[in-house]
């Protein structure tokens, strides 16, 4: 836990007491389990002093909670922002039905991500009901640079915002296939665009293949990919081709229901 995430966590925020509180909410919310105040120390760079006093702080306000091993743990007073952030967004709210209407017609789980920061956060699940599925959840983020959705929604932005986003990428390997430069990622994202479909090929997961669509919008506010995602003994390149099509005409339907809805900044 001792590594410093580049661009996650660190002084680009870091500009005041709510931005180092906000960064500890990351790293907590970041970890696989409850984290000790060593752990969290190393991770965030803050003095111990000034991390210590946030932690007591949030604490305080049911933010983080304390167990009785000294471990921190996300409080559950968060889930009633989270919940209600959740229910109230007008973005998930006009796709949905789309999202259920791809899981219909493929079998397979069924994802709408949206780009915050430097990853993309799941906002949207419909899971499949066949064997093996998959281990995302709603609010867990995912990495950009080897997934559909990541891609997908890097394709929507203009090649000034690309670059700088893609100057901050870490590139980290997750499979033999994961893109590891600037270069390889550039040239699909053209690609993508052209063609309006991105692919994961066992990119960020061994054995598992997505396809995913862009969802444009008027900026970096609401870029986005709608994806199908499945193992790669029920996604062939014939069925990924069919799942391009459907997620095209899933993606080009929320895209239109949300001009219609939101207006022309949708």
């Amino acid at each position: 836990m001792g590594r410093r995430i580049p661009g996650e966590f660190g002084s680009e925020r870091q500009t005041g007491t709510l931005g180092k509180a906000v960064d500890v909410l990351e790293i907590i919310a970041s970890a696989e389990g409850p984290m000790r105040f060593t752990d969290i120390l190393n991770v965030s760079g803050q003095p111990r002093g000034t991390l210590h006093r946030q932690l007591t702080n949030l604490a305080a306000e049911g933010l983080v909670t304390i167990d009785r091993g000294h471990s921190y743990s996300l409080g559950l007073r968060l889930l009633k922002f989270a919940s209600r952030a959740w229910a109230e967004n007008a973005f998930r709210a006009v796709a949905e039905p789309y999202l259920r209407r791809l899981h219909d017609a493929t079998g397979e789980t069924v994802h709408l991500a949206v780009l915050s920061g430097d990853s993309m956060v799941y906002l949207d699940k419909v899971e499949s009901r066949k064997a093996v599925r998959m281990h995302s959840q709603i609010g867990n983020t995912a990495p950009l640079h080897c997934t559909g959705v990541g891609k997908a929604a890097l394709s929507t932005l203009d090649a000034e915002e690309v670059a700088a986003v893609v100057a901050r990428l870490d590139f980290e390997r997750f499979t033999g296939n994961t893109h590891t430069g600037p270069g390889p990622l550039l040239e699909e994202l053209a690609r993508v665009r052209a063609e309006g479909v991105a692919f994961d090929r066992e990119e960020h997961g061994p054995g598992i293949r997505c396809v995913a669509a862009p969802i444009p919008s008027s900026g970096r506010s609401r870029a986005a990919g709608l994806s199908v995602t499945g193992p790669i003994f029920r996604a062939d390149e014939g069925r990924m081709q069919l799942w391009a099509r459907l997620v095209r005409e899933a993606a080009t339907e929320v895209t239109e229901e949300l001009r219609a809805r939101l207006g022309p900044r949708a």
